[in-house]
């Protein structure tokens, strides 16, 4: 379980952070969560999308511990009881995370057989005993994570206006809307509703301001394909910008973050820095296999002259290929 954190916000700002990086499920387990904190220490962070019931009977230390320097973190469930919702909370806030969240807009076929996920776009009110249920087990503050609505929709911002009301009614302390709707179909792939649907970043804005009078401290939080060259275009208009796939595909494009949003000047670590430190985190897990941690640093030297080179190193599933590249790359540079 975690002991103390290296930053924690107040539980009223947590989701009023201006940089997060998103829940994204098989990438975002804590080894990849470890190796963004050598990069970026203030954005929060989200666990994987964890099933209501693997919280509530799985291996909770397997599925749910950290280390401590992952916070600000928060715990994604993905459920719709909102009796069970209450015992998920007490385990949540046993384990040391700093909040949690509830999916209600991934569009998956496991999701959709479940009947949450985007599925609990149909039943805003559900969602709103859920958030309720989450608040009254524990002190955490809670957040939904929803798209602007089912594609199906014949007045899609009315009903995310609904969705968004029900939950700040609820007791919410923070909304992240994916700017897309979705679309629930067996051969409409999480992929198919990220690349075929259209982006409407405006109606995010026009909620954020739209519940600025009722509940003027709710943070509402922009997301969807959005990387860290934009944060600035959408700061003017909301509370907090959430970074997907960009920030796993390119991590160390976060490396000023912490100076520009939050004016922490602690000193950056460089690609070779964070790769040393990666091999001995690898060393101290022990894993059968190096690549089942290594494979998150796939994207660390995007961009640069050596990035085929290293890709080519990390598919050897060796931590002395790696030490190899890190060795010949640091003599290169000096």
């Amino acid at each position: 379980m975690a002991e103390d954190t290296l930053f924690h916000p107040p539980f009223q700002s947590l989701y009023a952070n201006r940089l997060s990086v998103a829940p994204m499920l098989d990438w975002t387990d804590r080894h990849f969560r470890f190796m963004m904190r050598l990069i970026c220490r203030r954005a929060l962070l989200y666990t994987e999308m964890i099933a209501l019931e693997a919280v509530l009977r799985g291996d909770r230390e397997k599925l749910l511990s950290f280390s401590p320097c992952e916070t600000p973190l928060v715990l994604q469930i993905g459920g719709s009881d909102p009796f069970k919702m209450k015992q998920a909370a007490q385990i949540a806030e046993s384990f040391g995370y700093q909040g949690i969240n509830l999916n209600a807009g991934c569009p998956s076929d496991a999701v959709q057989k479940g009947g949450w996920g985007a599925c609990l776009m149909k039943e805003p009110e559900t969602v709103a005993e859920c958030v309720a249920a989450l608040k009254s087990a524990s002190r955490l503050p809670v957040s939904v994570k929803t798209r602007i609505s089912l594609a199906e929709s014949k007045q899609p911002y009315e009903d995310m206006r609904h969705f968004a009301l029900l939950c700040a009614q609820a007791g919410a302390d923070g909304l992240i809307i994916h700017a897309r709707q979705a679309v629930l179909k067996k051969n409409f792939s999480p992929k198919d509703n990220r690349g075929k649907l259209p982006l409407n970043y405006n109606a995010v804005y026009r909620l954020k301001e739209e519940l600025e009078t009722p509940f003027p401290s709710l943070p509402v939080i922009i997301n969807g394909n959005i990387t860290i060259k934009d944060i600035d275009t959408h700061l003017p208009f909301t509370d907090g910008v959430m970074v997907g796939r960009a920030a796993y595909g390119d991590p160390y494009s976060f490396i000023g973050a912490d100076k520009k949003y939050y004016n922490d000047l602690h000193p950056a670590l460089s690609r070779e820095d964070i790769l040393r430190r990666m091999i001995e985190y690898a060393r101290a897990q022990r894993p059968q296999k190096p690549l089942y941690i290594t494979r998150h640093l796939m994207g660390l030297y995007k961009g640069t002259p050596c990035a085929g080179i290293f890709r080519k190193a990390l598919m050897e599933n060796s931590l002395e290929v790696l030490e190899d590249f890190l060795y010949r790359h640091s003599n290169a540079n000096t």
